[in-house]
């Protein structure tokens, strides 16, 4: 399985391992700008891993995307079942007309 990339606003790309090797070197004690300039990344890009992903292993990075995808497809999942449900009760309510209407108040 080929290891994801991420990518930033159509600037560097970088694999997690990389992003990893990045932020072990910059808590092993080197100069964050010297860390940023070895890597040709910004400051704000360092801080911004950091943040999101503190000091992970890799494999626990791969697992953090992985569950990221299948959230985001579960969500569209959701969204496009709820569209459906809503146009099939559009329908049923047009082509029952007022009958379906009175049944739905009755409890």
């Amino acid at each position: 399985m080929p290891t994801r990339r991420t990518i930033h606003e159509g600037q560097a790309v970088h694999t997690e391992e990389q992003i990893i090797a990045v932020l072990k070197e910059a808590a092993a004690g080197a100069k964050p700008m010297a860390v940023c300039r070895r890597h040709g990344i910004s400051e704000q890009t360092l801080y911004r891993w950091k943040a999101r992903y503190g000091e992970p292993e890799i494999n626990e990075l791969r697992r953090l995307r992985q569950l990221e995808d299948e959230n985001s497809r579960l969500k569209r999942v959701v969204a496009d079942l709820t569209l459906d449900n809503q146009a099939l009760k559009e329908l049923l309510r047009k082509n029952l007309g007022p009958a379906a209407q009175r049944d739905d108040r009755e409890p």
